[in-house]
């Protein structure tokens, strides 16, 4: 039987021949305790807010699953987009990273590479950063009224996450990037998808082609209907489109992709609740599994961007659902 890691990469490549379905994020361990993130989360702690490291203000309420931004006329950092250099003062990641990486490399030593991926989590990704710079009508106005100063903005963004990128890459050289960016709600995207290319395809292009050049796994996380840029998706160097919604037609874009780009997701986050059943769960995770599980190159998972469900009891169920698929089609599973 293939490895975790094996069989999660014989299932992203083109013609690869895993010896069962890749289950979830099992075939990762994330690299914690890096600088960067630290300076760019850090401050989001349980039961407090806080203003982040671009001046947005972020809410983490002590019942709430993770922090959210609050961005109101009042408070958002860009107050006026034609003066947006008066407005943005962008983190000097460099300058204030460049050490403290000793928790993070020795996290990353102790990964089992022969077993696992390694892997770093960049949340926040440029269109997601614009809206936590301005409010979300006024992100989306923007790129139609004032297009060359978006295009601006969003290069200053493309620069810093790329920087980002780099001292991640120079740093820990991990297996794998998450890389966050929602592009869509749940049966649309949040602009035209020609609007989309115009601004977003060449930064997503630049940044993932340096991530290919260093041979870094490009999975993309956007837990949105993202169905009119598949091609696109693919243009830009995307390995896996992580957070595939089951409102997507899973089927139609595996088969239109031919293996050119991995999905993984497809399991309806609906069952992730305090009161979900074994058998509604597993019903679910079976759902998917009858839908996508013949598929080439697609991983079933919950389509949230990281491990781990919010209720804990929902995450096992899944596990199990999908490795007693695997015991039915493949002859054997794997014990977690």
């Amino acid at each position: 039987m293939l490895t975790l890691r094996q069989n999660f990469l014989e299932t992203v490549k083109r013609g690869g021949k895993p010896d069962r379905l890749a289950n979830c994020y099992n075939a990762f361990r994330p690299i914690g305790g890096d600088p960067v993130f630290q300076l760019i989360r850090g401050n989001r702690i349980r039961g407090t807010d806080s203003i982040d490291a671009w001046g947005t203000y972020i809410s983490f309420p002590e019942d709430a699953p993770a922090a959210v931004p609050i961005v109101t006329a009042e408070n958002q950092v860009i107050q006026d987009i034609e003066e947006w250099q008066k407005y943005v003062k962008v983190p000097d990641l460099r300058g204030k990273c460049s050490e403290g990486w000793e928790t993070a490399k020795a996290n990353a030593a102790a990964i089992d590479r022969e077993k696992y991926l390694s892997m770093t989590v960049m949340g926040t990704g440029i269109f997601e950063q614009i809206h936590m710079l301005m409010t979300f009508e006024d992100s989306l106005v923007n790129l139609l009224l004032y297009p060359d100063e978006m295009h601006e903005l969003i290069d200053v963004i493309c620069e810093y996450r790329l920087e980002y990128m780099k001292l991640i890459v120079e740093n820990l050289h991990p297996d794998a990037i998450l890389s966050h960016d929602d592009w869509g709600s749940k049966t649309s995207l949040f602009m035209q998808p020609d609007t989309w290319r115009e601004f977003f395809k060449a930064p997503y292009k630049k940044l993932y082609d340096y991530l290919h050049e260093n041979n870094v796994l490009v999975i993309h996380h956007s837990d949105s209907f993202c169905e009119p840029i598949v091609e696109d998706m693919v243009d830009i160097g995307i390995d896996v489109w992580q957070g595939v919604l089951p409102t997507n037609n899973i089927v139609k874009i595996s088969k239109q992709l031919d293996g050119r780009m991995a999905l993984m997701g497809g399991i309806d986050s609906v069952i992730d609740r305090e009161d979900a059943t074994e058998e509604e769960i597993r019903t679910e995770v079976r759902r998917a599994l009858i839908e996508y599980g013949e598929l080439s190159n697609f991983i079933p998972s919950h389509t949230y961007g990281g491990p781990g469900s919010i209720y804990p009891h929902v995450e096992p169920i899944i596990f199990d659902e999908i490795e007693r698929y695997n015991l039915e089609r493949f002859g054997h599973r794997y014990e977690f």
